[in-house]
């Protein structure tokens, strides 16, 4: 089977020029890198419990029946307790403003974020969207019970 491949226009705005772009870093990758594009001399610290709105530099046209995912970074969230607070996050096709990433800090220390660090991953996922049919009942499944019922 042909895989899709969409071809995504990507912007690169003033305070992210000279941050490497998003790229897949082995052939079984599924998201991207995003990088913080703060001032050279800028750190932004997170302190625990905080959260903020880290920018990339980035702004991007996803093709209709597309949408970016924002996501935590395994390592980062293990390491030091630092996530991404709406995972994952979405870009919506129509949208153009930059790209930004929610992180929170659940660690213990507080956490400093620099130029260029990875601080989320970007995946890209074909998505639809539906039409309501409202009816007066719904066909019966084997489940029993309701929310949180299949076990474990």
């Amino acid at each position: 089977m042909a895989k899709q491949t969409p071809l995504i226009n990507l912007l690169i705005l003033p305070h992210g020029v000279g941050l490497e772009l998003p790229k897949y870093e082995t052939s079984g990758s599924a998201g991207m890198d995003l990088r913080a594009a703060v001032g050279d001399d800028e750190t932004i610290t997170l302190k625990p419990g905080e959260r903020r709105l880290i920018p990339t530099g980035l702004s991007m046209a996803i093709p209709h029946g597309w949408e970016g995912q924002v996501r935590p970074r395994s390592g980062l969230a293990l390491k030091k307790g630092v996530t991404v607070l709406n995972s994952p996050g979405t870009i919506d096709s129509d949208y153009r403003g930059e790209v930004g990433v929610i992180l929170i800090n659940h660690g213990l220390e507080p956490y400093e974020i620099k130029r260029g660090e990875r601080v989320a991953q970007l995946l890209l996922a074909k998505v639809s969207q539906c039409q309501w049919n409202v009816v007066t009942d719904l066909n019966q499944t084997q489940r029993k019970g309701g929310f949180g019922s299949t076990g474990s």
